[in-house]
């Protein structure tokens, strides 16, 4: 598994939290509406915005695995 880090700082939301997050999910999901399932649970992305595409990236990520 890839190194936890921390992707949203205001919120303190780690790789290893989003990754959780999408348990459960296909990989052919649309990444837009992953983004809103990882948000309403991490609350990701709802401080200063700055990680949004960030957060974008690792969820790609994680699903093309």
């Amino acid at each position: 598994m890839k190194e936890n880090y921390m992707v949203c700082n205001c919120m303190q939301v780690s790789y290893n939290s989003i990754a959780a997050a999408l348990e459960g999910h296909t990989k052919f999901e649309d990444v837009l509406q992953l983004f809103d399932v990882v948000q309403e649970i991490t609350h990701c992305s709802t401080g200063c915005g700055g990680c949004h595409d960030k957060v974008l990236e690792v969820i790609s990520e994680i699903m093309m695995s």
